[in-house]
């Protein structure tokens, strides 16, 4: 238990190394500024694959040895950390320690962006209108059946990663933002939640409370929502407060709402990453 003052950390962090919008060495400079105790960077990663919005297969050695050597230079101001977001698609690629051991990252972060469905994928965060034509495509239409099948992922990459973090866990709430793909009050929905929930308890994982779409503009509240952060609460799973920032002005986007709503769920500490192990800090 660490019973002094509230580090600030963050530790889903983007760059010119996949779709952010500024270099390593710039988001570090925000964060020093906004007087991060702890950063942490996550580039996008399909490895071993890619697509235009993740490191590409060649460069991540090199982002991996970029992040070291900034983080000796900066290591009086900041602690640094390296991470990959790693993307999970059944039979491709994984979240797992093992697969990313080349570069020795402090941590993973097991996303899930792409939801498979017959003969083709859905972005769980893509498009509005081009998500409505693919579940119209792959999934007949059928909007539960699609959302079910993101869950599903959500549990296999929980149930077969080897990761840390577990990232935007409830991602598809973006969907709703415009207009309204699926009621969230619907007893198969809560269900869905409900037996994710157990699987990342099961896993170990923490799971990230992420203002990334709040930041974007496209929602009032982080992921996950309030009802599945007590969910999360019940089944004993950490938390932590991300910003999946892509650009230095949103490093700690909405952080002190993030931190009210953990405490709303019942929480009462939040798990954080330093000098090589986890700990926990009161919130």
């Amino acid at each position: 238990m660490n019973d002094s003052k509230f580090l600030k950390t963050n530790y889903h962090t983007h760059s010119t190394f996949c779709d952010g919008k500024a270099s390593p060495e710039e988001m570090i400079k925000a964060a020093i500024e906004k007087k991060f105790d702890i950063l942490g960077f996550s580039g996008h990663s399909m490895f071993p694959f890619a697509s235009d919005w993740h490191i590409p297969c060649k460069e991540h050695k090199t982002y991996a040895n970029e992040i070291r050597r900034l983080a000796d230079i900066y290591k009086d101001k900041i602690e640094l950390c390296l991470g990959f977001e790693a993307d999970f698609i059944e039979g491709v690629c994984s979240p797992n320690m093992k697969s990313f051991s080349l570069f020795k990252p402090d941590y993973l972060i097991g996303s899930v962006h792409y939801v498979p469905g017959s003969k083709g994928y859905f972005e769980a965060d893509g498009g509005f209108e081009e998500t409505r034509e693919r579940i119209k495509k792959y999934f007949g239409g059928n909007v539960k059946k699609a959302v079910q099948a993101y869950f599903s992922s959500q549990r296999e990459m929980l149930s077969k990663g080897d990761f840390n973090i577990w990232g935007h866990p409830d991602l598809i709430r973006k969907q709703n933002a415009k207009s309204i793909l699926f009621r969230e009050d619907e007893i198969w929905y809560k269900k869905e939640l409900k037996s994710t929930a157990k699987a990342a308890s099961k896993a170990g994982v923490c799971a990230e409370i992420n203002t990334g779409g709040m930041a974007r503009g496209y929602l009032n509240t982080p992921y996950p929502s309030l009802h599945f952060l007590e969910i999360l609460h019940d089944y004993n799973v950490p938390v932590t407060i991300n910003s999946d920032a892509h650009s230095p002005e949103n490093l700690d986007f909405a952080f002190e709402e993030a931190k009210s709503l953990a405490k709303k769920a019942g929480y009462t500490e939040m798990e954080f990453y330093t000098a090589g192990s986890w700990k926990f800090q009161n919130i």
